[in-house]
């Protein structure tokens, strides 16, 4: 009598068996080359972002500092946390306790953190979606996820106006995050419950000449 296990490895020979011998080609040809306005681009992700319950704050590009140093103030933040490659200027007018992440930063530490602030690589209008690739300035996965309150600097130049140019902006290789609004789920009764998977506020900063 065969064993439950004996029948799925059985039935994976079969499938196996007939699959095709030569490779199958995946038709790629996806709608690419959307472009919008800068102020087109900029409104509509600015709403999508809202829709998330983020919040926006577009600047110029002079005066990141700024408007990161007014949000971090807004929400009380004494102790950040950035990745070891943040340009430095940004923080210039912020006056609390800055703590550069890295590989011996424990996890234990990151939750003790009020926010993170970091860069991001593109974004994509038509879905509000922000897309981390641990670049020096965004840093590993983790930083991003464990503290509250994240600050993420996005430049209008990469927010890309749909998914397929968003994508194609990417490097497969790097280790992407998507966000697209504050971490939130349902319970079995759909209520929102927010900061489950992830920080429970985003705050979007955006370099509108940049």
């Amino acid at each position: 009598m065969s064993s439950s296990r004996d029948t799925v490895l059985g039935r994976v020979r079969d499938a196996l068996a007939l699959a095709p011998a030569s490779p199958v080609t995946i038709p790629r040809d996806y709608r690419t080359g959307r472009v919008l306005p800068d102020g087109e681009r900029l409104a509509l992700f600015t709403d999508r972002l809202l829709d998330y319950r983020a919040s926006v704050h577009p600047c110029a590009a002079d005066r990141t500092a700024e408007a990161i140093a007014d949000v971090l103030r807004k929400h009380g933040v004494r102790r950040i946390g950035v990745p070891p490659g943040l340009d430095a200027r940004w923080l210039s007018r912020y006056d609390g306790e800055v703590h550069h992440d890295g590989p011996d930063f424990p996890a234990a530490r990151l939750d003790a953190l009020d926010a993170v602030v970091t860069a991001s690589a593109v974004g994509c209008a038509e879905t509000g979606t922000i897309f981390l690739d641990g670049s020096p300035g965004q840093g590993r996965r983790a930083l991003s996820l464990v503290p509250d309150l994240h600050v993420c600097v996005v430049d209008l130049s990469a927010v890309a106006a749909g998914v397929p140019e968003a994508v194609s902006r990417l490097v497969p290789e790097r280790p992407t995050t998507l966000i697209s609004g504050p971490s939130a789920t349902s319970d079995i009764e759909l209520e929102r419950v927010e900061g489950v998977h992830g920080p429970r506020t985003l705050v979007v900063v955006i370099r509108t000449d940049a």
